[in-house]
């Protein structure tokens, strides 16, 4: 990627103050007599240097002429140019560079009139490992780091566990962990109830588990035409053998086989691997549904709601292709509801970053056809589900401004909770809600790792929470334009609470944002909750409100979210000792040293010759753990 000019272009405007700086197509027309022909993204921004639009040029010069002329502009398109008061400009080698280059901006820029794609979620995948002589198959999520063969995505985890639930059944590949695997002396419970073979213990040799990890591979690649009557055959085999325990196994997989491809739903010839992409528009809203095919299978879909701000529905789609494979690898064939705007570039530019051809269609008749159809009736009726449920969050926030006599109808709630158990494991968390009910991907969990708080100090930990939370806010989002701020805080506890985090906002002068703390009352009853404010008495709202059953549902989500975030603490603390922190002792070696002394703690007090008498052990590794604990100790 190259920029003509060396540096970005911007106009010199920090002198004027915002009032009397010019705006509009004519601030537009001065920087079209200083562009070229060249290909290139550019941003448009407003007088507060806020990026309000980000789009990309086969020839800039060209495409912002357009936004120079005074007339014939969508109410959109005219409304942006009229905040415009200046431009920044990137020159690329190619125009397929500055698509790409355009995505990428639009998702770290998050500009106000560009379509936003809102869900940035990775998709899980089920992983079969090849680092192993006895490889694992299971759910993995991020990214591929680990040698394996990957499937997927698949449109959520459950969608994953039902079809992981299937293949063990069928295949009897083990899903542990490799420590888990290495550390077995007797088969599981997996092994008992038929679905695992248990190599861990020898129940079955290398060459038959191979045999068993191809049929895996070849089914989920879509090769499994004869996997059934193979299976079938065999099972007649056993059973002409009297050997009447192995073709029931034989049965019991073939049964579980029918089911995984049943479960699967729509199956389509004439797709091997391809996404169907589905959008539904109605009041300024929209909907794209997403169906996952590989290997001829329905591997789930999910829909998303792209933030449209007024664009028509070829812009709404092609946007949302950008930024959805901006982090993710295509499929060889995206299968479209409506044309997008230049089509072809799209797809040479999604070529580019996948490394392999992928072809953009939108099928007018055909197998292909029924499935955009299906796509469309699946995102016409999540879109009208959530406009109903949205209609009916807005009016809940509504009531919420009322009940509290808020400034007004809050767009964003932020409720705060903590876990621990005798002050040990101690975590926060985050929850946040608006409009469109919970905002799961903007949850977060805080470690709490103030040394000078006492253990079980609650007020201490809602501290370090909101005193983080506040320092991030003033560092990401100093002047309040990304709409990361919260319009209410909901803490849950009392007035001590309150009070607590009301001293760190006034410490952090955030003295705007409005603040309730949420009370069991009396009896800690369900229902008789009361509410403090700094500066006003103890309230309690009517039993059958339905403002005070709406807080109740956030604070029991931010309860159960807080919880499973302390439990997986918790358990990861449990398995880890101190030697899991010194180099070069893997599961195996910690492992043998703790099946010879028996503790860690007995490991720490060893002699260096106890050390080199494990098996596994060698003088070096010996004198590594022996230094760690006389040097660290």
């Amino acid at each position: 990627m190259s920029d003509a000019t060396g540096a970005e272009k911007t106009d010199q405007t920090s002198d004027m103050s915002h009032k009397d700086v010019p705006r509009g197509h004519e601030v537009i027309a001065d920087y079209v007599r200083k562009l070229d022909g060249s290909p290139g993204v550019y941003r448009m921004l407003d007088p507060e240097h806020n990026v309000l639009y980000v789009g990309k040029a086969k020839n800039l010069k060209n495409r912002v002429s357009n936004y120079a002329r005074p007339s014939g502009h969508s109410a959109r398109i005219a409304r942006m140019i009229s905040e415009t008061s200046q431009m920044m400009f990137l020159t690329t080698r190619t125009e397929t560079e500055a698509l790409l280059l355009e995505q990428n901006l639009i998702k770290q820029l998050k500009p106000r009139y560009n379509v936003l794609l809102r869900d940035d979620k990775s998709f899980p995948n089920i992983m079969l490992t090849k680092d192993s002589d006895f490889p694992q198959l299971s759910k993995h999520r991020g990214a591929r780091k680990r040698k394996a063969a990957y499937f997927g995505p698949f449109a959520s985890a459950s969608a994953v566990n039902r079809t992981l639930n299937q293949l063990q059944k069928v295949f009897l590949l083990r899903t542990c962990s490799d420590p888990d695997f290495e550390s077995r002396t007797r088969p599981c419970l997996q092994y008992q109830i038929k679905r695992c073979t248990a190599p861990c213990v020898g129940k079955i040799s290398k060459e038959d588990y191979a045999e068993l990890v191809n049929e895996a591979e070849r089914f989920l690649q879509g090769r499994h035409s004869g996997l059934q009557e193979k299976l079938a055959h065999e099972m007649q085999t056993a059973s002409d053998a009297m050997e009447f325990e192995r073709a029931a196994a034989f049965r019991d997989r073939i049964r579980a086989l029918t089911q995984v491809q049943t479960a699967q739903g729509i199956n389509p010839r004439t797709v091997g691997e391809g996404d169907v992409i589905g959008l539904h528009m109605e009041g300024g809203q929209a909907c794209v549904q997403v169906f996952f095919i590989r290997a001829h299978q329905n591997w789930g879909n999910k829909d998303f709601y792209p933030k449209t701000n007024g664009a028509e529905a070829e812009e709404v789609l092609a946007s949302f292709i950008g930024q959805f494979y901006e982090k993710r690898d295509p499929p060889r064939q995206l299968i479209l509801s409506h044309d997008i705007e230049e089509r072809d570039l799209m797809a040479e530019a999604l070529s580019e970053k996948a490394g392999k051809k992928i072809e953009i269609l939108v099928p007018q008749r055909g197998e292909k056809q029924e499935l955009v159809a299906s796509a469309l009736r699946n995102a016409r009726e999540s879109l009208g589900r959530k406009m109903s449920e949205g209609a009916a969050q807005e009016k809940l926030l509504e009531g919420l401004k009322e009940a509290f006599d808020l400034p007004r109808v809050p767009q964003r709630v932020e409720v705060y909770d903590n876990s621990h158990i005798q002050g040990a494991h101690a975590v926060g968390a985050m929850i946040v809600a608006g409009p469109e009910g919970f905002m799961k991907n903007h949850y977060r969990k805080y470690d709490i790792r103030g040394d000078d708080i006492t253990p079980g100090d609650d007020f201490g930990m809602m501290k370090e929470v909101l005193t983080r939370r506040f320092k991030r806010l003033f560092k990401d989002d100093p002047d309040r334009s990304k709409g990361l701020w919260p319009d209410l805080l909901l803490i849950d506890g009392g007035a001590g609470q309150v009070s607590a985090v009301h001293e760190i906002m006034v410490k952090e002068g955030v003295t705007d944002i409005p603040m309730i703390g949420v009370a069991k009352g009396i009896d800690r009853d369900q229902g008789k909750e009361e509410f403090h404010r700094i500066g006003h008495r103890v309230m309690a709202l009517r039993r059958n409100d339905p403002v005070l059953y709406f807080i109740q549902r956030m604070r029991d989500e931010a309860h159960r979210f807080v919880i499973g975030t302390h439990r997986a603490k918790r358990s990861k603390a449990m398995g880890l000792t101190k030697l899991d922190d010194i180099p070069g002792i893997g599961a195996t070696r910690k492992r043998a040293l703790l099946a010879h002394f028996g503790s860690a703690k007995a490991v720490e007090g060893a002699h260096l010759d106890d050390l080199m008498a494990v098996d596994g052990i060698s003088e070096k590794v010996a004198q590594t753990v022996y230094d760690f604990f006389h040097e660290h100790g």
